[in-house]
């Protein structure tokens, strides 16, 4: 991508990106151009990352392991539904799983948890999730009851409208009275450590002198 071209895809999604300097815009546009090679822009072809290629990122990257919520978080970031990251919803994507406000990972993990797209975390979306990252006891007999009873506690502690099931509303108080349930599902944002380890590798000054 020449400079011209990169500088005015570093301003529009600059506008538009409240988390981001315009520095670290142009780092994210310049890593993700890295991360999908240099591809030669033809017309109708979609160049972004796929979803193995997201995944991998998120494994590598970010420590996740689990292949239900990569799965969700990939198509958190996939806006238009193309199978493909294209480079805004690249910046845009990490400006909320690195940066976003509560309200905008509130949103964020609710989309992700909401497995079918109903607007509602179902009691079978909950026990997916939950048997994906708990470890099975050796020792149980049926580990499916300890999950089962796993779900209705959790419907008890964030179900305020007592309806069997989450809706947004539901969800939102649950975290706003207890931040740690945000990701009560599993782990879809990254962990302190290696959110700082990325901002450190990527938003590296140029001008600065580094060994690595």
């Amino acid at each position: 991508m020449n400079r011209k071209k990169l500088q005015k895809l570093t301003d529009s999604l600059n506008k538009n990106c409240k988390h981001f300097s315009k520095f670290e815009v142009k780092c994210l546009i310049n890593l993700f151009y890295n991360l999908v090679g240099e591809v030669m822009e033809r017309q109708g072809v979609v160049i972004g990352l796929d979803r193995n290629a997201f995944r991998n990122i998120l494994h590598m990257t970010f420590g996740m392991t689990d292949d239900m919520i990569m799965d969700r978080v990939f198509r958190g970031f996939d806006k238009d539904n193309d199978g493909c990251i294209s480079v805004t919803e690249w910046v845009y994507g990490l400006s909320v799983f690195l940066r976003g406000t509560l309200e905008e990972k509130m949103k964020y993990c609710f989309e992700v948890f909401d497995l079918n797209g109903d607007s509602f975390i179902s009691k079978e979306e909950m026990f997916h999730m939950l048997k994906n990252s708990l470890l099975k006891q050796p020792s149980e007999e049926d580990p499916d009851e300890g999950i089962k009873d796993l779900v209705e506690i959790t419907l008890k502690k964030m179900d305020h409208d007592h309806d069997g099931k989450l809706s947004f509303a539901d969800y939102e108080q649950a975290v706003r009275e207890e931040t740690l349930l945000l990701e009560a599902f599993g782990p879809c944002l990254p962990d302190p450590k290696s959110q700082k380890e990325f901002e450190a590798q990527v938003f590296k000054d140029p001008n600065e002198f580094s060994e690595v």
